[in-house]
């Protein structure tokens, strides 16, 4: 078990149905205004594919976001320095699937930013790169670690990983 991870996973070379899922949901929950979340990832060795790169797990909300129809915003000062951040997330209300001026703007930091574009179906989203150009982004059927193993460590563990 690895507990401290440098640097990330490289490629991102997919998304976990079931998080793809969980963010149209929540889109569709969010509706009429935009919803917004980063993504987050985990090295597709361990979720028992044999290929390297990394796999959208995650999709974290960071607190203080706010939204209305046209635009979300978010704390920028409580995103986290995250070595698994992959990327972007979030809803055009409008179902406009395209990035806009501002989506370009907010671009920069990870590899892979996905717009949702109302209804939110499971076609009602498409994934982009840094510069807004549309990139592949394979929906995968992998199972999901245990969110309560992220605390299933000793010190001991915490000492190994340091030395």
């Amino acid at each position: 078990m690895r507990l401290f991870r440098s640097g990330g996973g490289g490629e991102v070379v997919g998304i976990a149905e079931e998080t793809l899922s969980f963010a149209l949901e929540a889109a569709r929950d969010t509706h009429p205004n935009e919803y917004m979340g980063l993504l987050r990832g985990e090295p597709a060795r361990e979720l028992g594919l044999d290929r390297d790169g990394s796999v959208v797990t995650d999709v974290l909300v960071i607190p203080g976001t706010k939204s209305n129809p046209v635009s979300a915003t978010m704390r920028t000062d409580l995103v986290p320095n995250d070595s698994r951040a992959l990327g972007s997330i979030h809803s055009h209300p409008s179902g406009v699937i395209q990035p806009s001026d501002a989506d370009l703007a907010t671009f920069g930091r990870g590899s892979v930013h996905v717009i949702m574009g109302a209804p939110y179906g499971p076609d009602d989203w498409r994934a982009f790169d840094r510069q807004g150009d549309p990139r592949e982004l394979p929906v995968l059927d992998v199972a999901l670690p245990d969110p309560e193993s992220f605390f299933d460590f000793t010190q001991a563990d915490i000492d190994r990983e340091l030395q």
